[in-house]
């Protein structure tokens, strides 16, 4: 169907200005936009760390570490990662701490603990080696249809598709898909990418899309004069760049306000960790209440954000006479020991302001 914008049947004509897109989406001349985005992308692809080799375990971490993760940031964080773990099996054979001490900075630190979870399945399940298909990598921990296409593709060269917020945008306006994303609304998009995807170079061809909704196809101001694959655009055509795609509303933020007591005994203080299903999960923070105490020391107030939840929440120091005593997920440390655990991103600020203090 390489002579018509896909409306239906070959010899359909484009859709006109303003018209709704067909629920199915398709481009015009799949061949000619394959060969323009795969050339421009051998020209301009960023080098980053990670495209550097297609071992599956380096392209496996990378995609974890991207995910919700803007990549300015990922490029320390993944050269860091791989100096202290090189290989799948040092990630397996170290405490799950040590890997969420190392992964901390990056936040969503569920990602990390998956990925810990995962490299175990590699090691003990397939003899350290990754599975090959796309079926086979949804088997591993904290890898969905997104992760597993990445990794089948890129390093195995397997001709899956990929959709994700860059790629989603930029099939979107080739297709001139006028309706709106987000969730399972995405499927008519995961449809298209399937059908575009080569069977050689399919790695290299989904790394383009992502590579061109990165640098050209973005969300606000995309440089449409500058994009290698324009005359396959329904969206330019129709002048609906700027409006597609359409993507349903986000959930309202939800406001909390919280208090956290740090317990001080001359130099140590208490802290916790976060239990299953807490954010968080497997991190120190300090002991939150529903309220100070009169006689407790402000140390100050911190904002933080999770998901759709937007937490203000007030950090009072209280002395104690003695260390209490604790079991399961509480202790005492010595505040020069904070630096050592692998704490929350809100807990490591409020650590700073006991310093500060």
């Amino acid at each position: 169907m390489q002579g018509a914008r896909m409306r239906g049947d070959a010899g359909t004509t484009r859709a006109k200005r303003g018209r709704p897109a067909a629920c199915e989406p398709s481009v015009a001349d799949p061949a000619g936009l394959r060969r323009r985005l795969l050339a421009w992308y051998a020209r301009t692809r960023r080098d980053l760390p990670w495209r550097r080799s297609r071992d599956p375990y380096r392209v496996w971490v990378s995609e974890i570490m991207l995910q919700q993760t803007q990549v300015e940031r990922v490029k320390d964080f993944f050269t860091r990662f791989m100096a202290r773990f090189p290989t799948v099996h040092d990630v397996a054979g170290a405490a799950e701490a040590v890997v969420l001490k190392h992964w901390e900075g990056l936040g969503y630190y569920r990602r990390a603990r998956q990925l810990h979870a995962a490299a175990k399945a590699v090691v003990t399940d397939h003899g350290g080696a990754f599975p090959r298909t796309v079926a086979g990598l949804e088997t591993l921990p904290g890898v969905g249809r997104y992760t597993a296409g990445a990794i089948a593709s890129i390093a195995f060269d397997v001709p899956a598709p990929i959709v994700e917020a860059n790629s989603r945008r930029v099939l979107a306006r080739l297709s001139g898909h006028e309706s709106p994303l987000g969730g399972t609304a995405d499927e008519p998009i995961w449809r298209l990418a399937a059908a575009l995807v080569p069977q050689r170079k399919a790695g290299a061809f989904n790394q383009a899309l992502m590579e061109i909704g990165a640098l050209v196809c973005t969300p606000e101001r995309p440089r449409c004069g500058a994009c290698p694959v324009a005359a396959h655009c329904a969206a330019l055509e129709r002048d609906l760049v700027e409006t597609i795609p359409r993507m349903a509303p986000p959930p309202k933020s939800k406001q909390i306000r919280e208090t956290a007591v740090v317990r001080r005994h001359g130099a140590r203080v208490l802290v916790e960790r976060r239990g299953p299903g807490e954010w968080w999960e497997g991190l120190w923070d300090f002991p939150r209440e529903r309220s100070a105490r009169a006689s407790d020391r402000r140390l100050g107030r911190i904002a933080y954000t999770v998901t759709n939840h937007r937490v203000s929440c007030t950090v009072v120091e209280r002395t104690v006479r003695s260390c209490e005593a604790v079991t399961g997920r509480r202790k005492w440390v010595s505040v020069a020991r904070l630096a050592g655990l692998a704490m929350t991103a809100p807990g490591r600020r409020i650590a700073a302001l006991l310093a500060d203090g």
